[in-house]
């Protein structure tokens, strides 16, 4: 059969391609290199997102060093620090500390400047404070010594103002005759007597002298604070003792002597973490009882009061919380 011929139409033959006019093609093909050109880009936006992303294995790895910047004068140091703080205080735990202060005529000497006196007063603030700071729950107290006696000055407390306040005035603790270990030690044995077992209990001494005027045998009162589970810690000013390295060394503490300024203020500064609870094995193994593990904690009781006896009659509470 012969092909059509028509004015309105283009000759068609079965065996030829359709020819598509120019401005038809032009149109259609543009829109299709668009097309792919929207594609290619997505999948460049795509495969950026990857490399950026980090992998699941990375999700739960801390880059510590992309934490730690530079401050304004180039150092590394207030970052560190912070870090530092981080750690301890995820370790709090219920502290109670006396801070015994040497007030011996020993402490007016002036091989540290101005004087042994002054620079402790100064420490024992800033001690308070960085104390405080770490453990929010703890408790302390202060206790002197001087004239041969212990001498309450603060009584436990737990805000570092009311503390810091209670060596603030210089002039009522001035140093004067004789330290005695023995008593300072009984007076703040006696001010934790009545803690719960939860919370550590630790002496700090600051001693300055090199002799103690003690009315007993002072071992009698070494073993019973090793009893009680106290902690005591020394840092000398003068030189080591035998009976402060002991007491030490039997409750677990730690010990120094300062040879500088700046050694004095790091030697304090080192009582500030919490202590490590294998203390309390390492301390049956040292007094040859024999070790067990720590014992329970007692448990603190809160929320609603409880019917003391049991037996007792019911009655009516009614709680007023302020809004």
């Amino acid at each position: 059969m012969p092909p059509r011929k028509d004015a309105s139409f283009m000759e068609v033959d079965s065996d030829s391609d359709i020819s598509i006019p120019d401005d038809i093609e032009a149109p259609r093909r543009a829109k299709a290199k668009g097309k792919a050109k929207a594609g290619d880009k997505r999948k460049a936006e795509h495969k950026a997102k990857n490399k950026d992303q980090a992998y699941a294995w990375e999700a739960t790895y801390t880059r510590s060093w992309e934490t730690v910047r530079e401050d304004a004068q180039g150092s590394l140091q207030s970052s560190v620090e912070e870090i530092l703080a981080r750690g301890r205080r995820r370790r709090t735990i219920i502290r109670h500390l006396v801070l015994i202060i040497d007030l011996s005529a020993s402490m007016t000497d002036r091989d540290m400047r101005p004087t042994r006196f002054d620079l402790t007063l100064q420490y024992a603030r800033e001690f308070i404070a960085e104390w405080f700071d770490q453990n929010p729950l703890g408790q302390i107290g202060i206790v002197g010594m001087r004239g041969g006696l212990g001498e309450r000055i603060g009584e436990m407390s737990g805000n570092p103002q009311e503390v810091v306040r209670s060596i603030a005035d210089r002039h009522a603790l001035e140093p004067n005759g004789e330290p005695s270990l023995q008593n300072a030690i009984e007076m703040a044995r006696s001010s934790m007597s009545h803690l719960p077992t939860h919370s550590s209990r630790e002496i700090v001494i600051l001693f300055g002298s090199l002799t103690t005027c003690d009315p007993g045998n002072i071992h009698e009162t070494l073993d019973a604070c090793v009893k009680n589970k106290i902690r005591i810690s020394v840092v000398a000013l003068a030189a080591e003792m035998k009976i402060c390295r002991e007491m030490c060394d039997k409750t677990g503490g730690q010990f120094g002597v300062a040879m500088n300024e700046g050694h004095y203020r790091d030697l304090i500064f080192e009582l500030i973490p919490p202590p490590a609870q294998k203390a309390l094995n390492q301390l049956a193994g040292a007094t040859g009882a024999p070790s067990s593990a720590n014992p329970a904690a007692d448990l603190m009781m809160m929320g609603f009061p409880t019917r003391l006896p049991e037996s007792s009659q019911p009655t009516l509470c009614i709680a007023i919380s302020a809004g």
